[in-house]
């Protein structure tokens, strides 16, 4: 297998890469492999995306089961659950870096490895202390592979073929978690939450085979030592910051612990970004680039587009379980459309960006996404069932897609070839922090828009459930039927104060992408006139 070598990168400064960028080029545009190997090594990164990004959000749909199994607490689950997430936001730059060293494919390799190997001891796990454990292990092998998936495409592919292949990497990684979360449920609901783990085990190890025959080698040579210190301190940074978004929900916001793990993530993530000001020639990442239109506006759309995705999602399901009364598995069906229409357009955005630009592309998906969010905000309500929720999805899935991937090129485009598994991965990381903060913030604007309106309607409702019924939809309609002649009234209340304060978030959600839209519009990357972005060297 052919190892394209790239020549120091990290080292260097901004203005050097120009001369260093026209040798890569000249030197891989030999090695560049034909359509039909381009099209296996799309389908390979893409079945190793696809297993990554399953393994996020399938364990959500047996957090019952995972309690009745071993006896866990409500707080052990949700760190089955979240534990993968941390330890894979963490580990995404370091671990890019050193796939950029030591070999993107040999890296993906060991990746798929050991995130299979995690995921056969998670079926089998014997306990909840094993379960987490192995829970980590997969979010390293998913750390490993994700970044490199990404740097695969954009160090391979030519110019003219990469947009349409991040347009599918795109579309894996925005509709991939809502299709493994429907195979999932369906999986739970025929067979046993065990086998959760045998798609992204069967998936990793497809991946591994096809990785193994299409997928070359590419690194770099780097002068410079490895910024251990850049590396430590953005893994700190960023479980400090996830960690506080997952669990003051739970803990509540100033908890002890939840307070010592915003001090401990925010005091990182300003050591991080001076300490690689300082390093500069060989930083980790050179934050100085965020000063481009091209990597701020890049991250920023996906931060806040993941971000507004993963907190619609989780207001969608109680309103599809306590409102409309339906079945997990029917409430993820219901979001399928929400990943169909964004795995389509994900597609689709590349060709729109060569002829409107690529700005102007992120700028109309935004747009769409947030008529989206204003469509549920007005139509949705307690009799109003599923279509008023289906126009809203479908405008938010073609507008997300459209908006993800010339964010991602963006992205990819503010570093050298070089470096594209450092790039890849701080894609990867603002999509983990955009997904942490969405949920958290809509939830909480849930939450308190619910508690708000339901305060109002528990007259003449014992005390007892009156209490319990504050605290969610879900919990009202559990304890409905103990109180008797209020049984009705007491649902029935719940449900409309769970739409006004599903409103109340849906345009604050709406408000939002308003104000990403102007930023969009002003200082979103540039385009050439085939609409393709252009990375700083290259201009």
């Amino acid at each position: 297998m052919p190892v394209l070598q790239y020549g120091p990168s990290v080292g260097t400064t901004l203005s050097d890469r120009k001369e260093i960028m026209s040798i890569h080029q000249s030197a891989q545009a030999a090695t560049v492999p034909d359509a039909r190997r381009l099209r296996a090594i799309l389908i390979a990164v893409s079945t190793a995306l696809m297993a990554v990004i399953a393994s996020v959000s399938g364990l959500n749909v047996a957090q019952t089961h995972l309690a009745v199994e071993w006896g866990a607490s409500q707080t052990t689950v949700l760190w089955i659950i979240n534990v993968y997430t941390l330890a894979l936001a963490a580990l995404l730059l370091p671990l890019g870096a050193i796939g950029d060293r030591l070999g993107r494919r040999p890296m993906l390799i060991a990746g798929l490895v050991v995130f299979g190997a995690a995921g056969v001891v998670s079926g089998l796990a014997p306990s909840a202390a094993v379960m987490i454990g192995a829970r980590v292990a997969a979010g390293v092998g998913a750390a490993m592979i994700m970044p490199i998936t990404l740097a695969v495409i954009t160090s391979t592919f030519p110019e003219e073929e990469r947009g349409r292949a991040i347009g599918v990497w795109t579309g894996v990684a925005g509709g991939g978690g809502i299709l493994g979360m429907f195979l999932s449920a369906l999986l739970v609901d025929v067979a046993h939450w065990r086998w959760l783990f045998v798609l992204p085990v069967a998936l990793a190890v497809v991946a591994l085979a096809m990785t193994a025959r299409s997928v070359p080698d590419s690194r770099e040579r780097s002068a410079h030592a490895f910024d251990t210190v850049g590396a430590l301190l953005s893994a700190v940074a960023v479980i400090g910051l996830i960690f506080v978004l997952q669990e003051g929900p739970e803990r509540g916001w100033t908890d002890p612990v939840t307070l010592v793990g915003l001090v401990a993530g925010l005091a990182a993530a300003v050591a991080f970004v001076a300490w690689e000001l300082r390093r500069r020639d060989a930083s980790l990442l050179d934050v100085r680039l965020f000063r481009e239109r091209g990597l701020a506006g890049g991250s920023i759309t996906l931060l806040v587009v993941f971000g507004v995705q993963a907190g619609v999602a989780v207001v969608l399901f109680p309103f599809f379980q306590a409102v409309l009364g339906w079945s997990g598995l029917v409430s993820t069906v219901a979001m399928l459309p929400m990943a169909g229409t964004m795995m389509a357009a994900s597609g689709l955005a590349p060709r729109l960006a060569a002829t409107i630009g690529a700005r102007a592309t992120m700028a109309a998906g935004v747009a769409l996404a947030g008529l989206g969010l204003v469509l549920m905000a007005l139509l949705v309500s307690v009799d109003g069932g599923y279509p008023p929720v289906l126009a809203g999805l479908l405008a938010m899935g073609v507008g997300m897609g459209l908006s993800m991937t010339p964010s991602t090129e963006a992205i990819t485009g503010s570093l050298p070839r070089a470096e594209q598994g450092v790039a890849s991965a701080l894609n990867d990381v603002t999509r983990e922090l955009g997904t942490a903060l969405g949920v958290a913030v809509l939830g909480a604007l849930l939450a308190n828009g619910y508690r708000g309106a339901i305060d109002g309607r528990l007259d003449g409702v014992p005390a007892g459930a009156a209490g319990i019924a504050r605290e969610g939809v879900a919990n009202a309609v559990e304890v409905a039927a103990a109180t008797g002649g209020h049984a009705r009234a007491l649902i029935d209340a719940a449900q409309q104060a769970f739409v006004e304060g599903w409103r109340q978030s849906m345009w604050i959600g709406a408000a939002v992408m308003g104000v990403l839209l102007v930023y969009v519009a002003l200082r979103g990357p540039g385009s050439t006139s085939r609409g393709s972005i252009r990375p700083p060297w290259r201009r």
